[in-house]
């Protein structure tokens, strides 16, 4: 049993692998702190100290909520939360045992043992006192400082809690020095420096504290003199705004009396000899999660800060699933800092956890009315910060509040670009940012190879307000603007990284910087010629994140401001209308399309720019392959070819490659396709960062994609299988979602489908359906449903089926999508067939014949008539059985003109079945068993499966 009348020890209870030690308010698993909230720590203790017995819930709630109603539910929360935390069941441990009706029992062993506190406490008895202020909050999170500082203070003698106003650094300090009082024989002594306005004041407030009489101008002899016997923590609180004169203080303390130990508390370390720097963090937050509950919520310390504040005002008040999410956010938008999150807590009374959220937009006007026995500058948000800001050096000033245009981190360079002019350097910005640094009014994060800095949200607000006070702020949007301009200029894919990835890594960061600057730049009192400038520079940006929805509005919001009094260059024009034509891809091949690639071949062609008429080329081919005239799509192909050839551009020689073999395939032309295909990837590189800024998807990852559909229906499934699920890897190595949506819907997700790999179908299509709806790619979500459709329909759930292929084809229709519309249509016409609706599928197959004969889109006619046929051999009269064997015959012919031996197959099976029916089994033997043979892979697939056992009847 531990000594409980020894200060120099703590009494701690152990149980199974944890060490509960109640002084600290720390639970630790093998010597290693675990994060638990307060309250339930709180519970862990009253049943640990009552290991066996029955603990009533009015016993808990009554110790964890003092003078408080609280429902039963909180209880059962933390208590949840704690049997996660311990382990509880897991590996056979038991540890808390619910008993209906009556409470809770802790039902593991548990022993005592004690545990030696550093500093070793003195051989002598402790005689000290102190004068530290009580505290009026409760230590959350951040219990494992306390112990840890402690310590530090032990063995260095100097430690200073660096961090921004309101993050807690003074609740540290007094909890820290409250803990180690009785180590010290003289006690602790707490002086709060915020009162002073003079440096040279600082010896004297500490001798009239210790009642220390000076006979001199300068105090620190007589203090010195006073404190060389004796053994005591000094706390020495806000030193921020006299900083140099406490350094210097400090030091003179810690030579002349070696007994005496120091803990400051500033916003900025002292820089003194000896000093250990540590920098308090935020309380932490949960992650922004849709499905967050009140009971992993709470296991953050920012958020039990919320909701204990909050009850303070509120009885009864208690965390909700509904509300947990919107705490998180309050709590993020806070950056974690206590003060803040305490200040919105005290409003919920007036508005509501939806209200703060809502009002944080002003947040310096809602988070006002803090404890009246506050400090002054901890009453408001705004007073702490004007506290910060106030003692700042004016250059130091003028870069604070011009950083607050930059979103999201940054760097140095990009510091100096916006805060540096005529006035200032950009090497005085750059001491600017570190001493802003230094002061927590900055976030530094030098881990990487290149350091990135931030403002945090509330700093940022608050200099952003100041920025408008004093009218600075659009000199600082402009040169935001333009060195975001200059910086994605440089950036130029192809030219500034190896790879899309590289690429991606080194800007994708940026994003919101470029929205925030777009937004400047075309609002009312922006510049539009810089925001179309921007514009045409980050467009790189939008298509390698895929952010296609988005493109497009930021490319027509530039549009539409052209001839608006804002200077244009025609070569500016072709580039937007470019990046329109590309960005309305994902949406359909309208007319809008259409006209935007002709406006760029005009220009392109007056500008005599090859690359830019190779792009309009590609999006002309685009919008004609898939909007139904594979003619023109071939004959916009081979003039992509010879624009490469005469300009000798051997990278688009190998996309036109490409271009060509894709149009081939369509045509059913698809020996000469396959030639293309693997000409072009044989020599074309994967992750070319260049081909997703002119032709918008990772052109290797397309180019095997068909390869696949060409394998396919050439006979070769196990090729086939094998290209797909190349290119899926390939395009998730390069991080480029359209690529990947482009692979998974062009190829991955058919040919799986063809082979009848249901399971792995189901898993290209839901990943299909993840990436087209995070990134807003309406033909490839729309493409996905197509294909859940068909998976639905091949595992037996027809109305679920039906109605996604139904829903797919009405969007496709809509769009214009006409070649993807005829396979889904075809798939439509089989679900209905087979669901007793012959007549409505063959209403269908006849509009995807019609459209198919009209956009000469022969890859897939035999399948269709094999369709057809089948439909009107459900229909079960001799009429119809004559038609559906001309079908079928025209469908074998179709098969073989195309040199698809898939399709073939598909059909002789078909007209075998007709034969059976027929009494003709030799003639539909004869016919299947050739083709049959023809394979050489792939005899688990579907197809050749159904023709095996068929041919075996």
């Amino acid at each position: 049993m531990a000594d409980r009348k020894n200060p120099a020890f703590d009494r701690v209870i152990a149980f199974g692998p944890f060490v509960l030690i109640p002084s600290q308010q720390m639970l630790l698993n093998t010597d290693q702190p675990v994060q638990i909230g307060a309250r339930a720590f709180e519970i862990l203790t009253c049943l640990v100290e009552r290991a066996g017995e029955i603990v009533s819930k009015e016993d808990l709630i009554a110790r964890v909520w003092p003078n408080v109603f609280v429902q039963e539910g909180n209880l059962k929360v933390h208590v949840a939360t704690l049997r996660q935390v311990l382990g509880d069941g897991r590996g056979g441990n038991r540890y808390i045992v619910n008993v209906p009706g009556r409470g809770y029992r802790f039902v593991a062993e548990v022993s005592y043992r004690t545990l030696p506190l550093r500093p070793e406490a003195p051989t002598v008895a402790a005689t000290g006192s102190h004068n530290l202020p009580a505290s009026l909050t409760r230590i959350l999170g951040r219990a494992e400082l306390i112990p840890a500082i402690a310590n530090q203070i032990s063995d260095r003698r100097f430690v200073s809690i660096v961090g921004p106003g309101g993050i807690g650094k003074t609740t540290i300090a007094l909890a820290i020095a409250n803990t180690l009082t009785s180590s010290y024989r003289d006690g602790c002594r707490f002086l709060d420096l915020a009162p002073l306005s003079d440096p040279r004041l600082v010896p004297s407030a500490l001798a009239v504290l210790l009642s220390v009489g000076a006979h001199s101008d300068d105090p620190v002899p007589s203090l010195v003199a006073f404190l060389q016997d004796k053994r005591m923590l000094i706390v020495l609180d806000s030193c921020e705004h006299i900083i140099e004169a406490t350094a210097v203080f400090s030091e003179q303390l810690l030579r002349g009396a070696s007994g005496v130990h120091v803990l400051a508390t500033s916003r900025e370390p002292l820089r003194a000899a000896g000093e250990v720097i540590i920098r308090l963090p935020p309380l932490e937050t949960p992650p922004l999660l849709d499905t967050l509950t009140a009971a992993q919520a709470l296991k953050y310390s920012a958020v039990e800060l919320f909701v204990e504040c909050a009850a303070a005002r509120i009885n009864g008040f208690a965390l909700t699933d509904d509300d947990a999410q919107l705490v998180a956010d309050i709590c993020h938008r806070l950056d974690g800092n206590a003060l803040g999150i305490e200040l919105a807590a005290g409003r919920v009374d007036a508005f509501g956890v939806s209200g703060v959220a809502a009002r944080l937009v002003d947040r310096f006007q809602l988070l006002t009315g803090g404890r009246r026995s506050a400090l002054p500058r901890h009453q408001t948000l705004v007073a702490t910060l004007d506290w910060s800001y106030d003692l700042l050096p004016g250059v130091e000033q003028t870069v604070l509040r011009r950083l607050s245009v930059l979103a999201g981190d940054f760097s140095l360079e990009a510091a100096a670009a916006v805060a540096s002019d005529e006035s200032i350097t950009e090497s005085d910005v750059v001491a600017a940012v570190a001493n802003l640094a230094a002061k927590s009014l900055i976030s530094a994060d030098i881990a990487s190879k290149i350091a990135r800095y931030r403002l945090l949200d509330t700093t940022s607000a608050y200099a952003r307000r100041k920025l408008n006070e004093v009218g600075d702020f659009e000199a600082a949007a402009f040169r935001h603007a333009d060195y975001f301009k200059t910086l994605f200029d440089r950036a130029e894919i192809g030219t500034d990284s190896k790879s899309a990835t590289d690429w991606r890594t080194k800007y994708a960061g940026q994003i919101d910087n470029v929205r925030a600057a777009l937004d400047w730049a075309f609002s009312p009192d922006g510049n539009v010629a810089s925001g179309i400038a921007l514009t045409i520079s980050t467009v790189s940006l939008w298509l390698n994140l895929s952010l296609m929805d988005e493109c497009r509005q930021r490319v027509k919001r530039a549009i539409s401001h052209l001839g608006s009094g804002a200077t244009t260059t025609p070569r500016q024009e072709m580039q937007l209308f470019t990046a329109l034509g590309v960005a309305l891809y994902s949406i359909g091949p309208g007319p809008e399309s259409r006209t935007a690639w002709i406006q760029v071949i005009r220009i392109a062609e007056s500008l005599k720019d090859t690359d830019y008429q190779l792009r309009a080329r590609w999006g002309l081919w685009t919008v004609c392959v898939t909007g139904g005239n594979q003619r023109n799509g071939l004959a916009q192909a081979k003039e992509f070819v010879i624009l490469t050839e005469n300009g000798r551009d051997p990278e688009g020689l190998l996309v036109g490659e490409r271009l060509v073999g894709t149009s081939r395939h369509f045509l059913g032309e698809q020996t000469v396709a396959r030639q293309h295909l693997e000409r072009m990837l044989d020599r074309a590189p994967l992750g070319n960062p260049a081909d997703i800024l002119r032709f918008q998807f990772d052109q290797s990852v397309a180019a095997r994609a068909f390869l696949g559909r060409v394998l396919w229906l050439k006979g070769l499934p196990d090729a086939a299988t094998e290209a797909v699920n190349r290119s899926v890897p390939d395009a998730q190595s390069i991080g480029h979602s359209l690529s990947l949506c482009y692979a998974l819907g062009q190829g991955a997700c058919p040919i799986a489908l063809f082979v009848g790999d249901l399971a792995v179908a189901e898993q290209y299509v839901a990943l299909l359906l993840d990436h087209s709806a995070r990134h807003g790619l309406a033909l490839w979500s729309t493409m996905g449903r197509c294909f859940q459709g068909m998976v639905a329909m091949r595992r037996g759930q027809e109305n679920a089926g039906l109605s996604l292929l139904q829903a797919a084809a009405n969007d496709l229709r809509d769009a214009g999508y006409a070649l993807y519309l005829s396979a889904c249509l075809a798939e439509l016409a089989d679900a209905l067939g087979r669901t007793g609706q012959p007549g409505k599928g063959l209403t269908l197959i006849d509009e995807a014949l019609a459209q198919a004969t009209r956009n000469d889109e022969r890859w897939c006619m035999a399948e269709l008539l094999r369709v057809k046929a089948e439909l009107l051999l459900l229909q079960a009269s001799p009429a119809t059985d004559i038609l559906a064997e001309e079908h079928l015959q025209k469908a074998l012919d179709w098969a073989r003109q195309c040199g698809s031996l898939a399709w073939e197959l598909r059909t002789a099976t078909s007209l075998c079945r007709l034969r059976y029916k027929q009494n003709k089994v030799a003639q539909g033997r004869d016919l299947l068993g050739p083709i049959y043979a023809q394979f050489a892979e792939g005899f688990h697939t579907a197809d050749l499966t159904t023709a095996k056992l068929l041919l075996a009847r």
